[in-house]
């Protein structure tokens, strides 16, 4: 049966944003590598997507002066700033690999939201593409090496995946009565204010980036930050919000999981990090899953409407 235009065109939104946010990754680390810390970079990263969107939404934001504030902040401080701030406090306290793990769990929490607190039907194959995709990530960060547990590192943890979980949610249901413009830049400038004391950007040296980034050679900072901006945010989270208003959040949070394999091969390209086989079997697993998911949408099932 052939597939909803609608949803064929979400599915391509969804992989382009992952491919996207898949590259931010090793770029802004090429960025940490001049000497800039992990959260100026995303300062950075967020405050200068916050101006390119705003310049972008504006016109909207004259034409509907009434817009939904509270949700419009609650989107901010979860899904931009949430998911960054708890996921370096997580890291400082736990392995990188399972850190990232715990955020990449958010879709199994909007599954668990869909179906629990919505009590709406599932796709099947969301379902079992999402729980596929999570075994892959855990053999793609070997979550068993190192593994040291910390109460609070932990708990910083589950925040973050909440915070991603907000982000699909969120994003699903605002996207049905806010332009996607408006949504994003109001969502990056709350987040950019809520990150500015833990990021004190008044510390920043920013003759960092006059120098070079070591990323597929060397390369000028500026440049790589303007890529960071343009490509891996600005692009990506239009795409991606793009993608949720054609899909539903299980599916495109399972879809999401490619960027974790996108960033891997990033990192291989640029940085010259190769992946060893067991991170290579892991994003064949992560890469199954995801066509398990988008086999709800061929098969045309019901997406769950947002309450």
């Amino acid at each position: 049966m052939p597939r909803r235009p609608s949803a064929a065109t979400g599915l391509a939104l969804i992989v382009a944003a992952s491919v996207a946010f898949g590259f931010s990754g090793p770029l802004a680390k090429g960025l940490i590598g001049t000497g800039l810390p992990p959260t100026q970079v995303t300062w950075l990263r967020v405050t200068g997507a916050g101006i390119a969107l705003t310049a972008v939404a504006l016109p909207v934001f004259l034409r509907r002066p009434k817009l939904p504030l509270a949700g419009l902040a609650a989107f901010g401080l979860a899904a931009v700033a949430g998911v960054q701030a708890f996921y370096f406090l997580a890291v400082q306290r736990l392995p990188v690999g399972v850190a990232l793990l715990f955020e990449f769990a958010g879709p199994v929490l909007v599954v668990a939201w869909v179906r629990f607190v919505r009590r709406s039907p599932l796709p099947r194959a969301a379902v079992l593409g999402t729980a596929v995709s999570l075994a892959g990530i855990c053999v793609v960060v070997q979550i068993w090496t190192g593994l040291r547990l910390d109460g609070l590192g932990l708990l910083f943890g589950a925040c973050a995946a909440v915070c991603q979980a907000a982000y699909f949610v969120g994003g699903e249901r605002l996207t049905a009565t806010v332009d996607t413009r408006v949504l994003l830049a109001s969502g990056f400038v709350v987040g950019a204010v809520a990150l500015t004391p833990v990021a004190r950007p008044w510390d920043i040296d920013w003759s960092l980036l006059a120098g070079p980034a070591v990323v597929a050679g060397a390369r000028p900072a500026a440049w790589i930050l303007a890529a960071v901006l343009i490509v891996g945010t600005v692009i990506a989270y239009l795409l991606g919000i793009a993608g949720l208003k054609r899909l539903s959040a299980p599916v495109a949070g399972a879809l999401g999981y490619l960027e974790v394999v996108v960033a891997f091969a990033a990192a291989w390209a640029l940085l010259g990090e190769r992946p060893t086989p067991v991170q290579l079997a892991g994003g064949a697993i992560v890469i199954a899953g995801v066509f398990l998911a988008q086999r709800a949408i061929a098969a045309r099932e019901p997406v769950p409407s947002a309450v």
